[in-house]
């Protein structure tokens, strides 16, 4: 079973206007991507995740190109409404958003997302046409401790329990890109090894072959922790790894489209 490769850049909170225009720029000139997908041979999907204020920006720089636009959060509400500071999924759709993070372990750890609530941002993501990049992981101490597979499966089993639960069924995760990042390797320099990335993949696909094996076999399984360009290609060659979730290497073009030639 092939599946395409992605690569997403979680741009966090960095940039500025000009910053972010060159960026976009280099990334399209290194992929030769500043034309239509089917112009190029760009055979992995790319997206950008900018912080919200330069969403707009950033869909007109990309307009056109084979480059996807993503958002680093989403609502759990659907629809609009008094929800001060959150951005729903259809203002992201309006400004040409196509994918949106979910649950990533910076919003789990500093903003006390529980596995709950990323399941519900999951199924409003899903509800507004979004393709939801869902994070899982665990922290050092629980590596440590031997619970990788236990927090892991927890985290995994709040979104399948929601898709069950509502209309979409479990048939909605086949809309839905799951993104292993162990927090201890996130902005730390430490790396898992492909070793370690493929054994978590594997279990986390394993799990979803259980509800499903059509939707567990053809799922796509990123890698979030310290990916860059000197080690992108040996994680992204594990049978279960189908790219990246990227973080500080995506804001210098020349590394990021290093980790997208890996993943092609």
């Amino acid at each position: 079973m092939t599946r395409r490769p992605m690569v997403a850049g979680n741009w966090k909170m960095h940039g500025s206007r000009a910053a972010n225009a060159a960026l976009i720029d280099g990334v399209l000139a290194g992929l030769g991507a500043g034309v239509a997908a089917a112009a190029t041979g760009l055979t992995a999907e790319v997206v950008v995740c900018p912080p919200f204020v330069y969403l707009a920006d950033a869909a007109q720089r990309l307009a056109g190109s084979a480059v996807e636009l993503g958002a680093q959060d989403v609502c759990a509400e659907p629809g609009q409404g008094a929800f001060t500071g959150e951005v729903a999924g259809p203002m992201l759709r309006d400004i040409g958003c196509s994918h949106v993070i979910v649950g990533h372990s910076e919003r789990r750890a500093l903003y006390g997302e529980s596995d709950e609530l990323v399941a519900r941002k999951t199924l409003a993501a899903l509800a507004s046409g979004l393709t939801p990049i869902v994070c899982v992981g665990e922290l050092l101490e629980e590596r440590d401790a031997g619970r990788t597979h236990e927090v892991v499966g927890r985290q995994l089993d709040a979104v399948i329990a929601a898709l069950r639960a509502s209309a979409l069924g479990l048939a909605g995760l086949a809309q839905c890109v799951i993104a292993y990042e162990p927090v201890w390797a996130i902005g730390t320099g430490r790396t898992a090894s492909p070793a370690q990335a493929q054994d978590v993949h594997a279990y986390i696909r394993g799990r979803i072959v259980e509800g499903d094996a059509t939707i567990g076999g053809w799922i796509r399984l990123l890698y979030g922790g310290s990916v860059k360009a000197g080690n992108a290609r040996e994680l992204f060659g594990m049978p279960d790894v189908d790219g990246g979730l990227i973080g500080g290497a995506s804001l210098k073009a020349e590394e990021f489209v290093a980790i997208v030639a890996a993943a092609q």
